[in-house]
């Protein structure tokens, strides 16, 4: 069984706290098959050792759902990714505190990543400008995709 990378278990959320409503950012723990299927400052990332947030075989970027920001992003770094995905993604909502509220575990894509093409469940698809932002974002999630976490 895999364990989030990310996840302190010591701060569970209140109860009543766990709305996916709430989610302030999605965080992403998805296994890419093709790394070379990134571009870094318009060169090919042919082992993934330029990709930021690579974790072993896995992509781990925390992505502000309002504006698209990805979290510490390193400045002037611009990205294309085209990552094939398919059902080998764990995906998290995540509230205002950081703390996991819902789940897609072992799943399609969920939608809201991928910005500018279809991703059709299989891709993450999106450009990352200079800034840390997704280019051409737009809040695409949708709630009912997820399952709350209980708590």
């Amino acid at each position: 069984m895999h364990t989030a990378l990310w996840r302190d278990n010591t701060n569970i959320p209140l109860i009543g706290d766990n709305m996916i409503n709430n989610a302030e950012y999605i965080k992403v723990e998805a296994a890419v098959r093709y790394w070379d299927d990134a571009h870094i400052n318009g060169d090919p990332d042919y082992d993934g050792d330029k990709t930021p947030f690579r974790v072993g075989d896995l992509w781990c970027p925390t992505i502000r759902i309002s504006d698209g920001m990805i979290e510490d992003w390193p400045q002037g770094v611009k990205a294309d990714f085209h990552f094939k995905v398919c059902d080998a993604g764990m995906y998290y909502l995540l509230n205002n505190k950081k703390q996991a509220i819902a789940d897609r575990m072992n799943d399609y894509v969920p939608s809201g990543l991928c910005h500018g093409d279809k991703g059709y469940g299989d891709y993450i698809i999106f450009s990352v400008g200079d800034d840390g932002f997704i280019e051409n974002y737009k809040n695409l999630i949708d709630f009912g995709e997820w399952q709350e976490i209980p708590f």
